[in-house]
């Protein structure tokens, strides 16, 4: 089925237009997202998170300082070697050229998280990715299920967003669904070992909760899960939905909307399209922003409010959770 677009906002301003002319040409789009890694690692680095020493002892397991083998196994056990990826998927994502479908993204993702919220807040540091998460669920607290017995995380990385609506809801059966197989695969290690500290840096995140339910985790586009109709009481999308084309991400509200249970909870946390930050934001900033994530013009300009009226859903609250974030909660009517 073709998912029909809700209508665009005004055009681009006229920077951000700018800024897509000096990505288009080839070598200054390779050159900004080399310079946009490269000051992710530093952030990391600046304030306590040691980004290179990080991923090699994720790398090796404990096990020397090569690529662990178990690896390969986590992979197998997660991975559908049927699925088909869409087309959309299959690019450049996060400075990273094979995107997301390879091992170096899949195991940096914590430690990007850690340097790009960094600096959400003033004093937010290595502490500013677990404040940004606290956020969310303290809106999902006040506004969302009282008590969700089946939870969707849909796009779950390699589990952070999961295992932080665990802490919320430790009752309830929770699933993880990611295009990356290989981000699942370190979901799967970490819900199965909880988060193995190297003695450089203690990551603040949220882990896997030890007396609660194993989360399942599929690999699967989130726009076509393949699970059951009407069978969740809570949908939860953090932050994928500005690495996605409109025409996903109304699919996904649509898919959002078949699986959850009359008057089932729909919760999206993602970056604020309204915020001053975003319009007053330095062209280099930018251009470095807009290197790394193909399809922000496209959910900056998309109609949320609309998609998920469209979709099925009641008009959603919209509240402010940090400086440049929103979430937004709907119900399914």
């Amino acid at each position: 089925m073709t998912a029909a677009l809700p209508s665009q906002s005004a055009p681009l301003p006229l920077t951000s237009r700018l800024v897509n002319v000096i990505l288009s040409i080839k070598p200054l789009a390779l050159l900004a997202k080399h310079n946009a890694r490269n000051m992710m690692i530093k952030r990391a680095e600046a304030i306590g998170v040691y980004w290179r020493q990080e991923v090699q002892a994720l790398r090796a397991r404990g096990e020397g300082t090569t690529f662990s083998p178990a690896w390969e196994e986590d992979l197998a056990a997660v991975q559908n070697p049927d699925l088909v990826y869409p087309d959309y998927y299959c690019c450049s994502f996060h400075a990273y050229e094979e995107g997301n479908l390879g091992w170096e993204p899949a195991m940096e993702v914590e430690v990007a998280a850690h340097a790009v919220h960094a600096r959400i807040w003033p004093d937010g540091g290595a502490e500013g990715d677990t404040r940004l998460r606290q956020s969310f669920l303290d809106i999902l607290k006040e506004q969302g299920p009282e008590d969700p017995q089946a939870i969707l995380d849909l796009g779950c990385s390699v589990g952070m967003s999961t295992f932080a609506l665990q802490s919320l809801y430790p009752q309830a059966a929770l699933t993880g669904v990611d295009l990356s197989p290989y981000f699942l695969a370190i979901a799967r290690h970490r819900a199965r070992t909880g988060r193995q500290p190297n003695s450089l840096h203690t990551l603040q995140v949220m882990g896997p909760k030890p007396d609660a339910p194993a989360p399942r985790w599929l690999h699967a586009a989130a726009e076509e899960t393949g699970l059951p109709d009407a069978s969740f009481d809570l949908v939860s999308a953090f932050l994928i939905f500005h690495e996605l084309p409109q025409s996903a991400a109304v699919q996904i509200l649509q898919e959002a909307r078949r699986v959850l249970r009359p008057g089932g909870t729909f919760a999206l946390m993602d970056m604020n399209p309204r915020s001053e930050i975003y319009a007053k934001m330095p062209p280099y900033i930018l251009t470095l922003l807009k290197s790394t994530e193909p399809y922000l013009d496209q959910y900056f300009s998309l109609d949320l409010e609309q998609a998920l009226v469209e979709a099925g859903f009641e008009p959603p609250t919209i509240t402010c959770n940090t400086p440049r974030h929103r979430t937004v909660i709907a119900r399914a009517r």
